[in-house]
């Protein structure tokens, strides 16, 4: 007998480990008929390509990102692997943890230190401070903030859904800094947009020039975004896009 069952839509591939993501929803949101350059995915009014840089970083950033955040163009998480090539992107899934994530979290080169607030008593056990990231850095390993990807509520979800993370100690991110981020209304000014928490992370960590040129395509991507939004193209570039610029220059 024919099976008439409807199958999934996997025509979207997860680039992190080449599993199908879940069927995607018609995108018929505000924004949906914008002409976009297909590289940085910015509308092309204001595109962010000639804004991108690269930077080194002794700590690294590793992203678990929920899987509805890759398809929302004013995710920032990408902008963390744009600036820092050695950036690993992992798509959470409840019951399918991603067996490379599983392997580089037990390999002995890497320390990592999943960032979440330390406001709950059953892991306060495992919340350590930036000086405990100093002196696995100092032993030899190689520090990895493992940054949760998605909403205040997603990353609740992943944190808390998540056996493998059970463990790991928890660095939580102290700052005063409040959010510039414009995209999205944040519960809070105290909570940073993904790409913010990697920037204050990595300048707290001593890796001062990643921080700052990350802080800057953060700048540049928002500004540029929030434009495009009413329709208007930024005709003067800004402090950061200068920066950006001469950046670039030098890496030629």
């Amino acid at each position: 007998m024919q099976d008439d069952t409807p199958t999934p839509d996997h025509g979207d591939v997860d680039p992190a480990t080449g599993h199908p993501r879940p069927p995607r929803r018609e995108f018929k949101a505000r924004g949906s008929f914008v002409r976009r350059c297909e590289t940085c995915n910015l509308p092309a009014l204001n595109c962010l390509c000639p804004y991108k840089v690269t930077a080194d970083s002794r700590t690294r950033v590793w992203l678990i990102t929920h899987p509805l955040e890759h398809y929302k163009p004013t995710n920032t998480g990408r902008l963390i692997r744009d600036v820092l090539p050695t950036t690993e992107v992992f798509t959470w899934y409840r019951t399918e943890p991603d067996e490379r994530l599983l392997a580089m979290l037990e390999d002995e080169r890497y320390a990592p230190f999943v960032i979440f607030p330390d406001d709950q008593a059953d892991y306060a056990h495992r919340v350590v401070g930036m000086e405990t990231v100093a002196a696995r850095q100092d032993d030899g390993r190689i520090p990895v903030f493992v940054i949760l990807d998605g909403t205040w509520r997603q990353a609740r979800r992943i944190f808390r859904k998540s056996p493998y993370l059970a463990e790991l100690p928890v660095l939580p991110l102290a700052t005063e800094r409040l959010t510039r981020y414009r995209l999205r209304k944040p519960a809070s000014a105290a909570h940073l947009c993904t790409a913010e928490v990697a920037a204050e992370l990595l300048r707290q960590a001593g890796d001062t020039e990643a921080a700052e040129r990350l802080d800057d395509y953060f700048d540049v991507f928002n500004d540029s975004y929030a434009a495009s939004r009413r329709h208007g193209k930024i005709e003067t570039p800004t402090p950061a896009m200068q920066r950006l610029r001469a950046a670039r220059e030098g890496e030629a």
